[in-house]
């Protein structure tokens, strides 16, 4: 089969959607489909790839190494009859996505849709009229997915959450977890690199430093911790427009000495820092799915997380890791237990790599293609072609 994937974002860019395409494209191509993204054009970026079709964009206004895409092309249908596209499958429901969705409609091809974020918690990026912003998003996403043939939600609680507002089919799949490549991730890399002496547990955070992390609390929560634990560090993987403004505050907690901020790192490191750690923590109310407890899991990494929305579903209370309401002193808590209790975190993690294999990539990837097959097969049956955006 071949795929068209249409996005807003992609590499350079990283966030855990980039590392969602990323892994679902690439476990396609091992089954056998052929997989054509289409992407936004970044700065500097010159690596040409096979199957990637780049569009003209601009800098963001409030975070300028995320680009915007413009979307336009005189030469796409023309593009799209080339390849011979048997689906369209969009990764946003704005600007790449309703090229996408255009795309679709002409092109008379079955579109399906992958809701990967809460996208009204996200207004706060808009540079103006957020309450607005808010409103429109509200109206405009059941509009959108009401076009699709399918919407697929990376968990179930999603999936619940916007079934109620839709009345286009719900089909739940996880973006699966490569978790062969952490069997060779090298455990000392992050100690030796930053000079964490071995006698200290490391506490760790994958992820794009932005507001809706809620990385603010993780510190608040870290400094009580350390009350009872100095000999801790805690670690943050990745950067984003917080990054400054979060140091800043780790400073004014007296954590600056505490506290390592190691902006991007390259996948293996990345993965090398899962390795090295002894806890993940999390505290965004906002994922849909919350990709990075899936890679913990896979490092044999337990994790300590705020029960909301996707993270509910990927940490398994007291079997791979604990989940707690957004409540500081329970958070706490649980951190300080596992801390402190090194045969309970030992069990949990080896617990935590069993729930990986359940979640693996190349089973997630079998799971898309059959949504992919149902949605190609109902062409011409009980589902509708995607149709324009209706106001009902």
């Amino acid at each position: 089969m071949k795929v068209g994937m249409f996005t807003d974002s992609y590499r350079p860019y990283t966030s855990g959607l980039v590392r969602s395409l990323e892994t679902t494209a690439s476990n396609l191509l091992e089954l056998g489909h052929e997989v054509y993204i289409f992407a936004p054009h970044y700065p500097r970026y010159a690596v040409k790839e096979a199957r990637v079709f780049r569009f003209v964009s601009v800098p963001s206004p409030r975070y300028p190494e995320f680009t915007i895409a413009l979307p336009f092309s005189l030469n796409l249908r023309s593009t799209v009859r080339r390849i011979g596209l048997d689906i369209i499958h969009v990764h946003s429901p704005f600007l790449m996505g309703h090229l996408g969705a255009r795309c679709a409609q002409r092109s008379r091809l079955p579109l399906v849709f992958t809701y990967h974020t809460m996208y009204e918690q996200y207004v706060h990026y808009m540079p103006f009229a957020r309450g607005l912003s808010r409103q429109i998003v509200r109206y405009f996403l059941p509009a959108f997915c009401n076009r699709c043939n399918i919407v697929i939600a990376p968990t179930k609680i999603v999936g619940d959450l916007i079934g109620k507002q839709l009345r286009t089919r719900v089909e739940v799949v996880p973006t699966g977890i490569e978790t062969d490549e952490f069997s060779a991730a090298d455990s000392g890399w992050l100690r030796r690199q930053y000079g964490i002496g071995g006698d200290t547990k490391i506490l760790l955070h994958v992820g794009r430093l932005g507001k809706e992390k809620n990385i603010g609390f993780l510190l608040q929560a870290y400094r009580q911790v350390r009350l009872q634990n100095p000999d801790t560090c805690l670690v943050f993987v990745g950067d984003g427009p917080e990054r400054e403004r979060l140091k800043e505050e780790a400073r004014h907690l007296g954590l600056e000495a505490a506290v390592l901020f190691t902006g991007l790192l390259p996948r293996s490191h990345v993965i090398d820092s899962y390795a090295g750690a002894d806890l993940f923590v999390f505290a965004s109310t906002t994922e849909t799915q919350g990709l990075v407890l899936g890679e913990a899991k896979a490092a044999g990494l337990p994790a300590v997380a705020v029960s909301a929305l996707g993270a509910a579903e990927m940490v398994n209370d007291g079997i791979d890791g604990y989940l707690t309401p957004l409540s500081l002193p329970l958070f706490t808590r649980k951190i300080q237990q596992l801390l402190e209790n090194e045969p309970l975190r030992h069990a949990l993690a080896q617990r935590a790599r069993l729930e990986a294999d359940k979640i693996s990539a190349l089973n997630m990837a079998r799971k898309l293609a059959e949504v992919y097959e149902t949605a190609t097969g109902c062409r011409t049956a009980s589902l509708p072609l995607p149709g324009k955006i209706s106001a009902r």
